[in-house]
């Protein structure tokens, strides 16, 4: 996987990182700001400072728009860093926690135990996860066992994607009442987020974000190849297996919340490649941050778009993704598969 490094220097890459904290915060504050309801930058900021807390403003931003500013942000990081660690330890640009069927692993998981019971909604965070691991250590053994080249890891992935999806279908048709909401749970999006349903998920994804981060050295040495990391003492195996665990935690905690959102760890981190090089430790950095931007900016533009009515992000994400893949697909046509 190639990149032009447009920022490959450490003080460039210094100035890329204030830069995509400025634009996150700033998506944030716009997400704060703007909605069908319209209210003035001055009473965010009093809202938020704890100066307006008992106005109709104040239920709007906390109750609304606060959980679902903090839920863009995390499922953004969460999905764009999972992407970065599938694509690295699977050595294939095309890979994503949506086309290797990690999402839906993660939502066939989730459906199925709601379903079971209700009650265990409050788990759906573990639930995911487990669901997701499921799905990208079938993916990742199917891939092996008939040829692991980066054409069928995409197709293994397509398959047992398709097969979750069913399942999902299945449980849904037998149990219409098992996922609130399943179209928007299917789509992808944030209507109907609280605090409360996010919080199991933040901590799961702030954890695994943190492990990724400390594992960069060990992937920057498996990016250089199996038998070299090998070589140079890496125990590859069990390092590829934490790494596609704490890929499959972020996926599934994303999807715990969000539903199935698509695409985010296919563009954010290839194109975070194109502009800072291959380095683990800023390629994650900035895959995180350049996911909560653009989840953010995506839900923002869903919410106004068609103001008063409102689109799931996941449809404003397709339509960016679909041809982002594509493009990549063909320009894929030239390495062996």
């Amino acid at each position: 996987m190639r990149s032009l490094r447009i920022f490959s220097t450490r003080h460039s890459n210094g100035i890329f990182f204030a830069g995509l904290c400025l634009l996150t915060l700033i998506a944030a504050a716009g997400s704060l700001w703007i909605g069908s309801v319209k209210l003035s930058p001055l009473q965010v900021f009093d809202v938020l400072t704890g100066r307006e807390a008992d106005s109709i403003a104040a239920r709007i931003i906390l109750y609304s728009r606060l959980p679902r500013t903090c839920a863009a942000m995390l499922a953004g990081a969460a999905l764009a860093v999972s992407g970065a660690v599938i694509q690295t330890v699977l050595n294939n640009p095309l890979a994503s926690p949506g086309v290797i069927g990690v999402n839906s692993g993660a939502g066939f998981a989730v459906a199925l135990v709601c379903a079971a019971s209700p009650l265990a909604q409050q788990y759906t965070p573990l639930v995911a996860f487990c669901g997701a691991l499921t799905g990208v250590l079938l993916v990742t053994t199917l891939s092996q066992r008939t040829g692991a080249s980066r054409m069928t890891v995409v197709l293994a992935g397509v398959a047992i994607s398709a097969l979750f999806s069913a399942g999902i279908d299945a449980v849904v048709t037998l149990v219409p009442d098992a996922v609130n909401g399943v179209t928007d749970f299917r789509i992808g999006g944030f209507s109907g987020v609280t605090m409360a349903q996010l919080t199991p998920a933040a901590i799961l994804i702030l954890a695994s974000l943190g492990i990724a981060l400390s594992l960069s050295q060990q992937m920057d040495i498996l990016a250089l190849g199996s038998d070299t990391a090998q070589s140079l003492g890496l125990p590859v195996q069990f390092v590829r297996f934490i790494l596609l665990v704490l890929a499959a935690a972020l996926a599934g905690a994303a999807v715990s919340f969000c539903g199935l959102m698509s695409f985010v760890g296919l563009i954010v981190p290839h194109s975070i490649r194109y502009l800072s090089g291959e380095n683990s430790l800023p390629l994650l950095l900035f895959s995180a941050l350049g996911g909560a931007f653009f989840v953010t900016v995506c839900d923002l533009l869903a919410r106004i778009l068609f103001s008063p009515f409102e689109l799931p992000v996941g449809i404003i994400l397709a339509f960016a993704g679909v041809p982002f893949f594509l493009w990549l697909l063909f320009k894929q046509k030239g390495v062996r598969t």
